[in-house]
């Protein structure tokens, strides 16, 4: 190990050495090494948005209950006690007519001149119950059994497109992860084996004078590693400006999507890469040591 240590040096100018050997191909390996990262912190990227954002939306979950309209004021106070009674329910309250005017012009925006072609307010009361979604089917089984109650609306179809598109997300991650994993292995590996081809009188020198294998195969794992890191700080760079866009593009026009820091979401993503990118340029460069013995 202290031999290992005083020859730092050493190690890092045969590995700078190695890369120069076959300087354009290597270029090339570290581009495509950091495009294919860039692509898997993408995917990853919009797989830890998409359940962020399903999340507090769950959290956020409430129904509209509409009932009878000949109801008065006390009946209604009344109906809203007995439905925050109900497991699952976490708090209701009546919105009036008026109010439910005043959210679908705030809803229309320019478009709610369209509401003054209407002589009366065309909206009705309803109760706004927040609730426990995965507590839905008990609250909903209730409520229809409360015969005040007219009908029912829940946002439970958007609900599930969204944890179908997490699951969709999700899936493609694991494929996408799986993907980068063998490509890099390959490419590094290939790298490798190319570089101890190129060697190989330097190789059989250094066995000659009694060099352990250790010191002979220390310079090419630092050069896959190096190439690997490099492809996952190219990565890291590209989604950094990436995400920067995205989010800029996104606050503006649909600033009630709940998006998760980017400041977070970006340093997490950083370490995820350059661990992954770490893992699988040392795995590459045992594997291209490995099979070049073998040969």
């Amino acid at each position: 190990m202290k031999n290992i240590l005083y020859n730092t040096g050493y190690f890092f100018k045969e590995a700078k050495t190695i890369i120069r050997l076959d300087l354009l191909s290597n270029v090339f390996s570290l581009f495509s090494t950091g495009l294919i990262f860039f692509i898997l912190s993408m995917v990853i990227s919009g797989w830890w948005i998409s359940t962020e954002v399903m999340e507090v939306i769950q959290g956020e979950s409430e129904i509209n209950i509409y009932f009878d309209e000949s109801m008065n004021s006390d009946n209604s106070l009344q109906l809203v006690e007995m439905i925050q009674g109900i497991n699952g329910v976490r708090e209701a309250r009546i919105v009036d007519a008026s109010e439910a005017y005043d959210r679908m012009e705030s809803i229309l925006g320019q478009e709610a001149e369209v509401l003054s072609f209407f002589d009366d307010n065309p909206f009705s009361p309803f109760i706004e119950a927040k609730i426990y979604l995965e507590e839905i089917d008990p609250v909903l089984g209730e409520l229809n059994q409360i015969p005040e109650v007219s009908h029912v609306r829940d946002n439970r179809e958007v609900l599930d497109r969204l944890s179908s598109l997490a699951s969709i997300l999700s899936i493609l991650g694991y494929l996408v992860v799986a993907a980068v994993g063998i490509s890099t292995l390959v490419i590094i590996s290939h790298i490798i084996r190319q570089g101890i081809y190129s060697n190989r009188d330097q190789i059989n020198t250094l066995r000659l004078l009694g060099a352990p294998e250790l010191f002979i195969a220390l310079p090419f794992l630092l050069g896959g590693l190096l190439l690997t890191l490099g492809g996952g700080l190219l990565a890291s760079m590209m989604s950094a400006a990436a995400l920067k866009q995205v989010y800029a593009q996104m606050s503006g026009p649909l600033p009630f999507i709940p998006l998760p820091p980017r400041d977070i979401l970006m340093s997490n993503l950083v370490i995820l890469i350059m661990s992954l990118s770490a893992s699988l340029g040392l795995m590459g460069s045992l594997l291209g040591l490995s099979s070049s013995k073998n040969h």
